[in-house]
């Protein structure tokens, strides 16, 4: 049985002498935890030679081992030169191991330049966006491999799962596509009637109205709903599929994610924003035309004379074909990021709000794509 353990110190002229002994072992560890911080503590400022005697060490296990080096360390940084005496082969090899395993300090980061490391943080950036950029189209080649086998086989498309996704996307949608729409036809009539009045053109209020619903308003606003309603479900839905490992399930029994979960919603999508599309133009208009009947005084024969007009069967399929476009890429973003969810529910988050972002942008660049194609054909 070994005796308490101890530590001792004392300046002997200008050098620190201090002495432990007893058994140091985890039994001790509290108590010589406390006295080795109150010997820092009361350690003078000015630092010099110090010398650690371990001869009177009769126990010495891994955790006094590692104590006894965290009080060579902060002597150490303290400014003492320490110097460890008295230990037998047994303790120096014990004392040396845990010297060699015990972490080094991280080196402070390097203090560049406000400028160097902008061009470091966009290059990180530009390089994580290509990255994605690749993975993404990957997977598009993925599903419309998928695509093709479906048509080759129809009778593996899950039906029952296409029409609980068209309804989820299509006719739960109707109340707040019909809503914004219906908005946005009354803002246009009424701002756009507002700069016509001093050219005493209010009349081309209807004009203005019918052209930017059909080609652009209507299924660009609608687009941009579903992609912040149906487009963030489907990240949130199977990222949590993702997160209660079902999708490794699917791959157990041999079954495709992509044909299961992708390609329903991909399809129901495709079929719902064209109809949205329609049901958002005809709102829009009929809440342009109420605003120019009740507060232009614009009659309503003169509204319908005027918008027939103005408008041509082009301009409805102009924006009409563009919804099975804008409804692929929400769909595809959608379902690509909840497949990537690493596993956790702040990953399902960050990539809900990612596909978002992400649906919104690529829906604007191929509308601005769609712009200037049909500016070159002259339609």
């Amino acid at each position: 049985m070994s005796d308490a353990a101890w530590l001792g110190h004392g300046m002997d002229g200008g050098r620190l002498q201090v002495a432990i002994g007893g058994g140091w072992t985890v039994a001790e560890l509290a108590q010589l935890d406390d006295a080795g911080r109150a010997m820092l503590k009361a350690l003078p400022v000015e630092a010099g030679q110090a010398r650690i005697e371990l001869g009177a060490l009769e126990a010495l296990d891994t955790a006094g081992a590692w104590l006894l080096c965290r009080i060579q360390a902060g002597l150490a940084e303290r400014g003492w030169q320490v110097e460890l005496a008295g230990a037998n082969p047994v303790q120096a090899a014990l004392l040396a191991e845990i010297g060699r395993l015990k972490p080094r300090p991280a080196l402070p980061p390097p203090q560049l330049n406000p400028f160097v490391r902008l061009l470091a943080h966009l290059g990180a950036s530009t390089l994580s966006a290509c990255g994605e950029a690749r993975r993404l189209l990957s997977f598009y080649g993925e599903t419309l491999v998928t695509l093709c086998r479906l048509a080759l086989h129809p009778g593996r498309l899950r039906l029952t799962s296409l029409v609980h996704h068209l309804e989820q996307t299509c006719l739960n949608a109707l109340p707040i596509v019909g809503m914004i729409a219906f908005l946005i036809g009354v803002v246009l009539a009424y701002q756009g009637a507002d700069q016509l009045r001093r050219f005493g053109a209010e009349v081309f209020t209807v004009n203005l109205l019918g052209v930017s619903v059909l080609r652009e308003i209507g299924i660009l606003l609608t687009a941009i709903v579903v992609a912040g309603r149906s487009g963030s479900a489907f990240t949130a839905e199977i990222g949590m599929m993702k997160v209660r490992e079902e999708i490794d399930a699917l791959r157990t029994i041999g079954a495709d994610p992509i044909e299961v979960l992708v390609v329903p919603r991909l399809l129901a999508l495709m079929i719902a924003l064209p109809l949205l599309a329609f049901f958002a133009d005809i709102l829009a208009l009929f809440g342009g035309g109420l605003m120019s009947v009740l507060a232009l005084g614009i009659p309503a024969p003169q509204f319908l004379s005027q918008l027939q007009g103005a408008i041509t069967p082009t301009m409805f399929w102009i924006g009409l074909v563009k919804a099975p476009v804008f409804a692929f890429l929400i769909a595809l973003v959608g379902c690509y990021q909840g497949l990537s969810v690493s596993g956790s529910a702040e990953s399902v988050g960050r990539l809900t709000t990612q596909s978002v972002v992400l649906s919104i942008f690529l829906v604007i660049v191929a509308d601005a794509l769609f712009s200037i194609l049909f500016s070159y054909l002259g339609l």
